[in-house]
């Protein structure tokens, strides 16, 4: 790896489950010689990113709150879906999510939960599974075929889990479904006792940059009550869809 790589790579050991590091962690993690990771961790600090904890140990710093405020300015998207968040957060017992893909990541961007006692466990900034939930699904739908085979054989025993199928065959069997349809929906993939139901975002590509996906409790629902979320997730979706494909048009112009 170059210097940038290695880098980000030290910044990306910071999960939820691991929300600080020692240097000797760090060392036995990376393999990063000590005058190496000490350079990294000096230049990290002094720019926000990493701070330094009592313990000795060290955790991401402030400025990424900073450049998460600077995100929310900037996220067309996520400003065009807030108002959907919030109509579907008050008219049906559910949580509401604006889930970003990148890389070989979900993350939730934007979320609205209004609903007494029901807990939003996937609020801003918290990463979803990337082969299990509605979510997942919506995306597979519509990769291109030679990279939704790579993503399924490379995630096949947790894909067959979630009751899509046993072979790469059968999960794009199921896919193929789901694309038709026009949004995917799950029962306990990701929660127990909660169903998602979502819809992929387009910006102009033919690739989903990322789904409008709503969760409640599967006791909740029929399939009547899916079908009329899953129609109306999708219209929100080829809303936010337009709205971006014309923002890569007058961008381009």
């Amino acid at each position: 790896m170059n210097s940038l790589e290695r880098v980000l790579a030290l910044l990306d050991v910071f999960a939820e489950d691991r929300l600080e590091w020692t240097p000797e962690e760090l060392m036995a993690e990376l393999g990063y010689s000590r005058p190496t990771l000490y350079r990294y961790l000096k230049t990290l600090k002094e720019a926000g990113f990493l701070a330094s904890m009592p313990t000795g140990g060290f955790t991401l710093g402030p400025r990424v709150v900073e450049m998460d405020f600077l995100m929310r300015k900037s996220d067309r998207l996520a400003q065009y879906a807030q108002p959907h968040l919030e109509r579907f957060a008050a008219d049906y017992p559910c949580a509401a999510l604006l889930v970003r893909w990148y890389g070989r990541k979900q993350l939730v961007v934007a979320s609205e939960c209004m609903t007494p006692g029901h807990e939003n466990e996937y609020p801003r900034g918290r990463p979803l599974p990337i082969a299990r939930g509605a979510t997942s699904r919506a995306i597979m739908a519509h990769m291109t075929r030679r990279r939704l085979q790579a993503h399924i054989e490379a995630n096949i025993e947790e894909l067959a889990g979630a009751g899509l199928g046993d072979t790469v065959e059968e999960v794009m069997g199921e896919l193929r479904r789901v694309r038709r349809r026009g949004y995917a929906y799950s029962h306990g993939d990701v929660t127990r006792d909660m169903t998602g139901i979502a819809s992929p975002i387009f910006d102009g590509g033919t690739s989903p940059v990322a789904t409008f996906c709503v969760t409640m409790y599967t006791e909740r629902t029929t399939p009547e009550l899916i079908e009329r979320i899953g129609r109306r997730i999708c219209d929100i979706s080829a809303e936010l869809s337009a709205k971006m494909a014309e923002n890569r048009l007058a961008a381009g112009a």
